[in-house]
């Protein structure tokens, strides 16, 4: 593994990064390194990281199809390989006996995010728990003088969905540390740093993570989740009718308008003006055409086709103009950069 040593070092120098998500990351590179064991003890023979304390916590254990713990993995920031800035967090969703996740890409963890990413999770594994465990997150929990008191909107999804809700106890986050365990997987992506094109690969990554996670051995059941799954999902209950779900669902795509003026949609980007450079835009779609939207007002119309990336000219030329003060310079080379796009894609 000397071969690699000089690689191993800039993955672990990466902050919040753990062996495990190096040696995943390397092995996702082609490099022969061998089991994850041997690979452990070569790095902790070389010095390379720190010894941590263990600290003990009670072991929580229960029935199939009785609990699942939910947790987000939040404010991760990457950057693509052409250097633009992605702020995402990550959804977990983990069934209690199984250990069975659900992970989900998110930029923003608002309410809606929760509902949306919970029906997408009860979708997934067939089912809804009796009960969910969550933390004292915002958008579950009101802080009042007397205390915790989960919000209005999030009793009324639980009882419509058929699960109760339970908070872990302050200062005992022991209480949901399998959903914490499974963010340790979470932050295998942190190796990908600088190693991604756009959202649609770091949504790939995402999914690969997460179908490792389920197939690989759990330290505390000594199975995969997936084979424990196969028995829990028959234990959950069925999800309400058809009206009730879509009651909680926001059919509005969100996306961060990148440094070059775009936002990303199923596969393609498209310009809006650069002064919404850093903001997030709302898409909406209507037969074939797509609506981007800033808050509530209509920012710009494209007719949806396959290029990959769609600029509208004045968009493309106001970017430009921070870097070229010469009009004419500024027009000539707008107008063949966009041609070699057309061409291009």
């Amino acid at each position: 593994m000397d071969n690699y040593l000089k690689r191993i070092e800039e993955l672990l120098s990466i902050k919040g990064i753990t062996m495990r998500a190096v040696y995943e990351k390397l092995k996702d590179e082609g490099l022969n390194i061998g089991t994850y064991s041997n690979f452990r003890k070569y790095v902790k023979r070389k010095g390379l990281i720190e010894k941590k304390k263990a600290k003990g916590h009670p072991r929580f254990e229960t029935l199939p199809g009785v609990q699942a713990q939910v947790d987000w993995k939040e404010n991760i920031k990457l950057y693509s390989r052409s250097g633009e800035e992605f702020e995402i967090n990550v959804f977990n969703y983990k069934l209690g006996y199984s250990r069975y996740c659900y992970f989900e890409l998110r930029e923003t963890k608002t309410q809606q995010d929760v509902f949306e990413c919970l029906i997408n999770a009860f979708k997934k594994t067939g089912g809804v728990p009796q009960e969910i465990l969550f933390d004292n997150m915002r958008t579950v929990v009101d802080i009042t003088e007397k205390g915790r008191r989960i919000n209005y909107k999030m009793k009324a999804f639980a009882k419509d969905f058929g699960f109760k809700i339970k908070l872990c106890k302050p200062r005992h986050s022991y209480t949901k540390g399998k959903v914490e365990s499974a963010n340790k997987f979470i932050s295998w992506i942190l190796a990908y740093d600088k190693d991604f094109e756009d959202e649609k690969e770091l949504n790939e990554i995402i999914q690969r993570i997460n179908k490792k996670v389920n197939t690989r051995i759990n330290q505390s059941t000594n199975v995969p989740p997936l084979l424990l799954f196969q028995k829990e999902k028959e234990y959950l209950s069925p999800l309400p009718n058809k009206n009730i779900v879509e009651s909680y669902l926001d059919h509005t795509h969100k996306a961060k308008v990148q440094k070059d003026s775009l936002i990303y949609y199923k596969g393609n980007k498209y310009s809006v003006p650069p002064e919404y450079i850093g903001k997030t835009m709302k898409i909406k779609t209507n037969e074939n055409y797509l609506y981007v939207y800033y808050n509530t007002e209509l920012i710009t119309v494209y007719k949806i086709t396959d290029k990959k990336i769609n600029y509208i000219s004045d968009h493309y030329t106001t970017l430009m103009s921070k870097h070229i003060k010469d009009s004419k310079e500024l027009n000539e080379m707008c107008s063949n950069n966009l041609k070699k796009l057309d061409n291009f894609l």
